[in-house]
């Protein structure tokens, strides 16, 4: 058995991808409509500092745009410029789900603390980090993304005896090669 190179790395990239997409890129894949909808978001309460440059929305925090749902108890969005440079999505945990193209079944990502940060191009899960798409999961305490790279890098819980970094690879991920003759 061997595992399917171009299929399992697109598992974690599409999750990582969805993360991305909600902050507005249009260089990576998510529905087409996606990108073009309006951000709603609701909350049970909402201060924006104009000097700072940040909004915080506090309380049962739903984000959605297009397919896009994120729920967390906090999100923070800093900007310069007007563009979101720092967006951070907290809770217990926060969850984010999209649908990356038609016809596939939607992206899941939890953590504590996802961060997206413009500049670095980087995303950031931290904390009890969970991606998973029809049914291939990455878990472990931190999983990084770095876009520009297209690297993914998932470190274990150094504070949990029993942390480690997981993956399930689904058999649809997992093709028997026979030997050549």
């Amino acid at each position: 058995m061997k595992i399917n190179d171009s299929t399992l790395p697109g598992y974690w990239l599409l999750c990582l991808v969805a993360l991305y997409v909600g902050t507005g890129s249009s260089a990576l894949v998510a529905l087409p409509s996606d990108r073009e909808q309006p951000i709603h978001i609701s909350a049970d309460s909402a201060i924006r500092e104009d000097k700072l440059g940040i909004t915080r929305y506090d309380g049962n925090v739903v984000l959605t745009q297009g397919s896009l749902v994120i729920h967390a108890e906090r999100l923070i969005i800093q900007q310069s410029g007007g563009d979101a440079t720092t967006i951070t999505a907290l809770g217990d945990p926060a969850t984010l789900e999209q649908i990356p193209v038609f016809d596939k079944a939607p992206i899941t990502a939890q953590a504590r603390e996802m961060i997206y940060t413009q500049r670095d191009e980087l995303i950031q899960l931290r904390e009890g980090a969970r991606i998973e798409q029809e049914g291939a999961i990455l878990t472990g305490g931190l999983i990084d993304y770095l876009m520009a790279e297209q690297r993914v890098r998932a470190v274990s819980d150094k504070s949990d005896s029993k942390g480690r970094v997981e993956v399930v690879i689904p058999p649809s991920a997992l093709q028997t090669s026979t030997p050549s003759s």
